[in-house]
């Protein structure tokens, strides 16, 4: 349980303010149809996430010496300097022309996209590494991002006035970090 925990909690942090919750809110102004919206969310990102949980073990696995347990700790320190940088949506990215497929679909389709490389799919390839349970971590990171997300698609432009965006991304910092060290403190402590 504490992995789902501890993996949920890390991405909602991590999420808010984060594009793709920009791009929840995009998708909610324009095609006021949350189910389907909240439905591609999910569909999303439990691939997304299962398939970055995987790579995380599967790298972890390859390369479970100390240069690598170093690498993982170092991410989640750097993953906290970034995690203090503002996203922006991209240009084009609440653009379609043509919804094929229906909303869930462009949601889908939209929301695997922005993931890739994002920082909450990093963060998940760092859990996956961190935990090796990609079942667990793909279920936290999941409901992390539902929990972010939801309340943008039904709250819209008004949730980024109710919550401090400044002090959300100081404290998914702060996570982000605890984690490096904790991971960083494990590493040298294996070697005393």
């Amino acid at each position: 349980m504490d992995i789902i925990f501890n993996s949920a909690l890390l991405v909602t942090l991590a999420e808010i303010g984060d594009k793709t919750m920009l791009l929840a809110i995009l998708l909610a102004a324009r095609f006021k149809k949350p189910v389907p919206i909240i439905a591609g969310i999910f569909a999303a990102t439990i691939v997304n996430h299962a398939l970055a949980a995987w790579a995380g073990e599967a790298i972890a696995g390859l390369l479970d010496g100390f240069w690598f347990r170093l690498a993982v700790g170092l991410g989640f320190v750097a993953m906290a300097a970034w995690t203090l940088v503002p996203d922006k949506v991209d240009d084009d990215a609440g653009e379609t022309t043509k919804v094929v497929g229906g909303v869930f679909l462009t949601t889908t389709i939209a929301f695997f996209a922005a993931e890739m490389g994002d920082k909450t799919q990093i963060a998940t390839v760092a859990l996956g590494a961190r935990y090796h349970a990609i079942g667990l971590v793909a279920i936290g990171t999941t409901i992390g991002m539902m929990l972010a997300n939801v309340p943008a698609v039904f709250l819209g432009d008004r949730i980024t006035r109710i919550v401090p965006l400044r002090y959300v991304r100081i404290g998914a910092a702060l996570l982000f970090l605890i984690l490096g060290l904790l991971a960083l403190a494990d590493l040298f402590h294996l070697f005393r």
